[in-house]
């Protein structure tokens, strides 16, 4: 159904301002907060925006730019179809949750039904290369969990994650596949029969414009989105220094509960869950000890669970913890991985001792967001750096 003037003219002005090169969600929130909406922002003017940001990104965003153009076309276009919805921060259907993470996406894309993100929902995640058990482990909770009223949400990735969907589908609640890729695209591409029916049930959704490809430095972006719609993460195998840690190191600075399933202590799979649990997650062994945690707030869910100080984690209960670090840290005395380029190495120089997002660092390095992301995924896994619940950096070990 085509899309009424009024609707397809807002939304343009949104997709405008996400759209521009060198604005991320963390400049987007800054504008907001200086401007209004984002019509106010394209009407302040150049001096203006540069003293918000800086004069680059203010010519960026007012200067003409086919190409941005071109893609914003591109997404209305696609928002034409009933299936497609482009969700923006005033919207009435933005889910509540993520708007305490400190750095909410500007605009969601949307395949599905834009509803159920504000549904309660958990998070299970785990490793892509899982073991038999523990795909089994992923596919009976999340069945059990759904039929008991708790979407599943999870990133539509090989092994757990993909169980965990499958499982979701077989219940009564249903499941969200949170994507780092755009929304035309499905990855991996054998999950495109899956992809359909979690848009049946549920809903894909993603941050990321139309036809972004599957890159590394989008997933924690992704991982981010599914600690943040959840009221908590439930990981069911993943390795010592896996991306998996990272969802439960950020749903627990959003005040969400974090939970893990114990595994052999010969399987490599099992360290980063074993490690959780030392660190205070809650072990659990049944689909009853998830909902223990989860019922009070079940109720409640469509209700912004109040999130973390920046860089004060959470404790599986919610309170404020000295235990349950950062799972990318390294322990007292352990020596950090070696750098793997020489432009991580100038990214952590960059980073200095103070707090920065993204986009900064982006400036300060010259390089282009998406390669700076990546860079902080790989200094925040070696256990050099950590991100704050506003989506800002700071050296590990401050």
């Amino acid at each position: 159904m085509p899309l009424a003037a009024d609707a397809r003219d807002e939304r343009a002005v949104w997709l405008r301002l996400v759209l521009t090169p060198g604005i991320g969600p963390v400049a987007v929130r800054r504008l907001l907060e200086a401007f209004g909406l984002p019509e106010d922002v394209f009407a302040a003017g150049r001096a203006r925006l540069a003293a918000a940001l800086d004069g680059a990104r203010a010519q960026a965003l007012l200067g003409a730019d086919e190409s941005r153009e071109a893609q914003i076309r591109a997404s209305l276009q696609w928002a034409e179809d009933d299936s497609h919805h482009l969700v923006t921060l005033t919207d009435p259907l933005y889910p509540p949750r993520l708007l305490g993470i400190g750095d909410p996406p500007p605009l969601l894309f949307v395949r599905g039904d834009p509803a159920v993100l504000s549904l309660p929902s958990l998070a299970i995640v785990g490793s892509r290369h899982a073991t038999r058990a523990g795909l089994g482990h992923a596919q009976a909770f999340a069945h059990a969990l759904a039929d008991s009223g708790l979407q599943i949400c999870s990133g539509l990735a090989a092994g757990i994650d993909a169980a965990a969907h499958r499982g979701a589908l077989a219940g009564r609640a249903g499941t969200v596949a949170v994507v780092g890729t755009g929304l035309d695209l499905v990855y991996p591409p054998a999950h495109a029969a899956l992809a359909d029916a979690i848009a049946q049930r549920g809903a894909l959704v993603s941050e990321l414009p139309l036809g972004t490809q599957a890159q590394r430095a989008n997933f924690p972006r992704r991982n981010r989105l599914i600690a943040g719609l959840s009221l908590g993460v439930l990981v069911v195998e993943a390795a010592r220094h896996s991306g998996s840690l990272i969802t439960a190191r950020q749903a627990a600075e959003f005040g969400r509960e974090v939970m893990a399933i114990p595994g052999s202590i010969h399987s490599p799979v099992s360290k980063g869950c074993h490690q959780l649990i030392r660190d205070g997650a809650k072990l659990v062994e049944s689909a009853e000890d998830v909902l223990v945690e989860l019922r009070a707030q079940m109720t409640g869910a469509a209700q912004v669970t109040g999130a973390a100080p920046a860089g004060a984690p959470r404790a599986p209960g919610g309170a404020p913890s000295a235990n349950l670090r950062s799972p990318g840290a390294q322990p007292a005395g352990a020596r950090p991985h070696d750098l793997p380029s020489a432009a991580t190495a100038r990214l952590l120089a960059e980073l200095g001792w103070d707090p920065a997002d993204p986009d900064t660092l982006a400036e300060r390095t010259g390089q282009p967001v998406g390669e700076v992301s990546a860079g902080l995924l790989e200094l925040e896994l070696a256990g050099l750096a950590e991100r704050w619940v506003d989506g800002r950096y700071v050296r590990a070990g401050r």
